[in-house]
Order: structure tokens, then C-alpha cells, then sequence
């Protein structure tokens, strides 16, 4: 029987984060993976590979309608499908053995095959059991079910499947208009598939600022993607190669049926926590089905810990990422600190869409005095020079302090420009701090000094 100090099961963005600070604090860490691979769902069928084909399909974009204007002449490229999986492929497979690279570098041990916790203190992974002063369960999420909707991961696919198709689809239709359905439906839509996004919802990507839900649907819409909104899904009915969706409209009751070669399921996720022995070891769970945590994340059961997809809050690799460093923290006896007012969230589509902190909508619920300073990319030299002039910055601060509430942000490299506002708002800075720093000319960055401006006297550029 082994012994560790720590034992983290599951390799994701948070448990993998979780036991390399583990190791660096000085605890004899394991974690426990089943997959062929390190990194969870978020590197291996997820995240990253999803980015590699947004990116990938963004260039294409660009080939097709903007080169020929830049004075860049010739054939814009066809699309080799198999050689675009590669490519996906081999973003994954460099970014696993980075990986595997850091746990031997920090002494950390890969237990291989699926953890359990039959009691307190110990792990077992297959026939073996492991003794563990601590135990984190960072074993992340899988796709939620639909009632009526079977999926094969060949015609009716999960994000999983989506990322290994055959080939591109002629009609896509995609049931959830959430992050995942929105990335990889405008990457089809890109590569030439009529993509339909079925939306139980009146609004695309539910929490999100509603102006910035409009002008997102807006462009997406002159992107050639189509959305049906206030559609309740009945069932899908598959063949070898092709489907129908048959839904409701709510307003009206009405039936209707969409033919597709392929069916995207991007309702949501749920956490993984099945053959754990949760129930078994009286953890105690929320009414969502979570893991129910106090602040220093620890469990209804002594020295069990949980982080990331199992827990409440939004399901982001990077939120998994904060916890994982924090719960190492407090394990190590030290103070663990996630600022959960300042997650950013980000959609990797073109225009890009990135938000942190409150909308207009919380503050109003609150009965909050607040400010908006709002300013268009086209405005901003760069963007225009760029082909980037859709999309805007929208600063929310407090009325009397000015103090930065959250932002909002549709644009060219919203996810990156977006860390500018979480760094004011971790030092609590005022719109006014930004609109007093200088900014690099040109860049993008500049839209968001020039919103920190509209909350006072005004933009310059605008």
C-alpha cells in the first residue's frame, strides 16, 4: 500500500494544477487518471482541440474574404479536413506530454485507472488501495442528457464527437446556443456547413450581457449561422448518416422537424462524480447534483477536498485552475484565496467575446447606482486596419466611488483584452485608474481605455 500526503483524482485543468502546487509546497502527491492521457477533458476533448479548430477556421475566414483586399492575390485554400485533425491532434498531444513532462519534474505519480474512495484516508485504483493524509476530487464534468435525444458520438454527437468527425457536415444543427454549441457551430459554419442552432431560450449564451447576447447573435447570424429561439426539443431520430431534430416553438405549441447530416447536443454539463462512493463515504451533495464545499473547500468528510466541475460556480478550466492552487494552499496549511467576483469568462469565436464581474442586470437586481462607459471598435485605428470594427467595450462602475464593477467586452482578442479590467478590479481600481494609463497606439487594448474615459467626461475617439 502506497501513502502520499495528497491524492487527487482526476487529471484536469484543476487536479493536475492542484497536485503540481501540492508538490512544489513539499507534499508527496498522486493523482489519479483513467484516460490514456493527462488533462482532462478541458486539453484532450475539449478546450484546446476546439481552439486549434477555431483558429484554424478563422484563418480560413480570413483567406476567403479579406486577403484579396490586403493585396494578398491567388486561390484562397481548400479545406483537408484530415490534415485540420491532425494539426488538432498534434496541439493535444504536445500540450499532454507537457504535462507528463511537469509531474516528473515535481515527483508527482500517475496512478493510472479510475479512483474511488472507499473511506476516509484512502484511494483505491483498480485492485489497489493508496493511504492519503488528503484526498482532492477534481474529477470535472461530462455532457448533460437530453431527454428524447440518444447520442451515438457518430450522427447525434456531444462536443467529443464533434471534434472527430469524418468529414464536414452539409446541415449541422446544433440544440443549446451556450458557449460550446456557439464555438463549434461557427467553426462549421466556416469550414461551409448551413448550420441551425435550436435555443430552448429566447436569448443566446444565458448570464450574459444582454447587449452584448444581441450584437453576438447579430454577427453570427451575418456569418451565415441560424438560430431558432424558443425551441423546446422533443426527440432526434437517426439513421447511419443522417437525422431529424423535432421540436416546440413555446409561443405557440407549433411542431417542426430540421433534417441534418449531423446533430451537435451542447445543453450544458454535469458533474462526474459517478463510481466515486460518494454516497457510500455520506458526502454531502447539493440539490444540483454538486459536491457541497465549505470556504476552504473541503467536504461534509475530514480531509476530503473538491475542486472545480463537481462544485458550484461555472464550470471553467481556469476557475478549476484558481481552486486547485488554493486548496493546495490550505492542505499545505497555508491561506488558499479564489476572488470568485473576478472570473473572467471568455467565447473563442471571431469576434471574440469575453466578460468579468457584474452586468447590468445583477447590479439592477441589487438595487446598485451604476455608470456604463461604452466604446465601439470602430473607433480604434487597429481594429479597422484589421477587419475587427465589429464589437464594442462596456465598463460598469460605481455611480459615487467609480470603482470598477465589470465589463463586457465583443471584439478582436476580447479574452486576452479582457485581463486588463480582472487586474483593475483585483486591486479594486476605479474607471478612472484605467482611463489615466497610458496605452500603446495602435491597439486594441486602447477601445478599453477610451470605455474607462466614457464614464467620465467622455472617449476621445468617439
Amino acid at each position: 500500500m502506497s501513502s502520499y500526503d495528497v491524492i487527487v483524482i482526476g487529471a484536469g485543468p484543476g487536479g493536475y494544477v492542484a497536485a503540481i502546487r501540492c508538490a512544489q509546497l513539499g507534499l508527496k502527491t498522486a493523482v489519479v487518471e483513467g484516460r490514456e492521457t493527462l488533462g482532462g477533458t478541458c486539453l484532450n476533448v475539449g478546450c484546446i482541440p476546439s481552439k486549434a479548430l477555431l483558429h484554424a477556421s478563422h484563418m480560413l475566414h480570413e483567406a476567403e474574404h479579406n486577403f484579396a483586399e490586403m493585396g494578398l492575390k491567388g486561390k484562397s485554400p481548400s479545406v483537408d479536413w484530415k490534415q485540420m485533425l491532425t494539426y488538432k491532434q498534434n496541439t493535444i498531444d504536445t500540450n499532454t506530454k507537457g504535462i507528463e513532462f511537469l509531474f516528473k519534474k515535481n515527483k508527482i505519480d500517475w496512478l493510472k485507472g479510475w479512483g474511488s474512495v472507499p473511506e476516509a484516508g484512502k484511494v483505491k485504483v483498480g485492485e489497489e488501495v493508496h493511504e492519503a493524509k488528503s484526498i482532492i476530487i477534481a474529477s470535472g464534468s461530462e455532457p448533460s442528457a437530453l431527454p428524447g435525444v440518444e447520442v451515438d458520438e457518430k450522427v447525434v454527437v456531444t462536443s467529443t464527437g464533434a471534434l472527430t468527425l469524418n468529414k464536414v457536415p452539409k446541415k449541422l444543427v446544433v440544440i443549446g446556443a451556450g458557449v460550446i454549441g456557439l464555438e463549434l457551430g461557427s467553426v462549421y459554419a466556416r469550414l461551409g456547413a448551413e448550420v441551425t442552432v435550436v435555443e430552448f431560450l429566447d436569448a443566446i449564451t444565458p448570464g450574459m450581457d444582454p447587449e452584448v447576447q444581441k450584437t453576438f447573435q447579430r454577427t453570427l447570424k451575418k456569418q451565415g449561422m441560424k438560430f431558432v429561439m424558443g425551441a423546446a426539443v422533443q426527440k432526434t431520430e437517426a439513421t447511419k448518416t443522417k437525422a431529424k431534430v423535432h421540436y416546440k416553438l413555446r409561443k405557440d405549441d407549433s411542431e417542426h422537424v430540421l433534417d441534418a447530416d449531423t446533430v451537435l447536443v451542447a445543453t450544458g454539463r454535469k458533474p462526474y462524480v459517478e463510481g466515486l462512493g460518494l454516497e457510500a463515504l455520506n458526502v454531502e451533495m447539493t440539490k444540483r447534483g454538486q459536491i457541497a464545499v465549505n470556504g476552504t473547500w473541503q467536504t461534509s468528510v475530514p480531509g476530503v477536498y473538491a475542486i472545480g466541475d463537481v462544485i458550484e460556480g461555472p464550470m471553467l478550466a481556469h476557475k478549476a485552475e484558481d481552486e486547485g492552487m488554493a486548496v493546495a494552499e490550505v492542505i499545505a496549511g497555508k491561506h488558499g484565496h479564489v476572488n470568485y467576483g473576478v472570473i473572467p469568462g471568455v467565447i473563442y469565436t471571431a469576434p471574440e467575446v469575453g466578460s468579468v464581474g457584474e452586468t447590468e442586470a445583477t447590479l439592477k437586481e441589487a438595487g446598485r447606482a451604476y455608470k456604463v462607459g461604452k466604446f465601439s471598435f470602430m473607433g480604434n485605428a487597429r481594429a479597422k486596419a484589421n477587419f475587427a470594427g465589429e464589437g464594442f467595450v462596456k465598463i460598469l462602475a460605481d455611480k459615487e466611488t467609480d470603482r470598477i464593477l465589470g465589463a463586457h467586452i465583443i471584439g478582436p482578442a476580447a479574452g486576452e483584452l479582457i485581463h486588463e479590467i480582472c487586474v483593475a478590479m483585483e486591486f479594486g481600481a476605479s474607471a478612472q485608474d484605467l482611463a489615466l494609463t497610458c496605452h500603446a497606439h495602435p491597439t486594441y487594448s486602447e477601445a478599453v481605455r477610451e470605455a474607462a474615459l466614457a464614464c467620465g467626461d467622455g472617449p476621445i475617439h468617439s
